[in-house]
């Protein structure tokens, strides 16, 4: 049985110079095992890969059942979009390169992120099946922040951690001079809410409480992504705080969604494949 991991940096050719990475191996590995891309949030204008070992993804290294990347994507006060996204899909393709080396399956290459980074997480999905260079077998984009307009719950929210100001804030600082445009001028790249063909999107799990503005985006990114004949499980929690999982892992609810989303991920390993173009 594995308890631990360690970590490696590394570095992705991006379009705009190299990506950085930090890399999490189980400590002993054995056998080949899923690639997991996993993307920090921070609402597009903060974070940092590192944020790693305090989310979900850190609980599959830890258990020896996958090796974890997260890419130093560009933030928004720096870089808006499309930089962020980028450089996400150019870690996807280094994973996809690199998988022998790490020990990788190359048909189990899954992706997921928290917030931002699950928004993130959603829109690289959406590229790697437009593009065709890469194929991902599962998604994981927990809470996303997928809609750049309000939504029932985005709007007028006073959850704790996030709400509706933070919110404008970081869209705005994200979409940079696509802020203040009609829906059909922002691309689903951008905010994946905006996006009509969901067809042919990996399966999906994600988690979202009840008052935090993420809340009506996610259950319909889970109706769209069902409403296309794609698989896709969503459970959801009472409460107002947003990433309450990894910012109160010891209560009992984040206990709860932290087991729930193990066994989604276990259930992933077993019937989830996508061979590599």
């Amino acid at each position: 049985m594995v308890y631990g991991y360690q970590t490696k940096k590394a570095a992705a050719p991006g379009p705009d110079g190299q990506v950085k990475l930090l890399v999490a191996e189980p400590t002993d590995k054995v056998g080949p095992l899923p690639g997991v891309l996993w993307i920090h949030g921070g609402g597009y204008v903060l974070g940092m890969a590192s944020m790693v070992h305090m989310s979900r993804a850190a609980d599959i290294a830890r258990a020896g059942l996958g090796v974890v990347v997260s890419p130093e994507y560009r933030l928004a006060c720096k870089a808006p979009y499309p930089a962020a996204v980028e450089d996400c899909y150019a870690a996807l393709l280094w994973l996809k390169e690199h998988a022998v080396e790490f020990g990788v399956r190359d048909d189990q290459l899954f992706v997921g992120g928290e917030s931002a980074g699950g928004g993130l997480a959603a829109a690289v999905c959406m590229m790697a099946r437009d593009r065709g260079e890469v194929n991902v077998a599962f998604q994981m984009p927990l809470y996303p922040m997928l809609d750049c307009f309000d939504t029932e719950t985005s709007r007028n929210n006073h959850g704790r951690v996030w709400n509706t100001r933070r919110n404008h804030w970081g869209w705005r600082m994200y979409l940079g001079p696509l802020a203040g445009r009609a829906a059909s001028g922002v691309p689903p790249y951008a905010s994946p809410a905006r996006q009509s063909d969901y067809a042919g999107l990996p399966p999906a799990y994600t988690f979202v409480s009840t008052g935090e503005p993420f809340y009506a985006e996610t259950l319909a990114y889970v109706e769209s992504l069902r409403a296309a004949g794609v698989d896709a499980a969503c459970d959801v929690y009472p409460g107002d705080v947003h990433a309450f999982d990894m910012l109160m892992p010891r209560r009992a609810q984040a206990k709860q969604a932290a087991r729930a989303f193990m066994l989604q991920y276990l259930d992933a390993i077993e019937s989830r494949r996508a061979p590599q173009p």
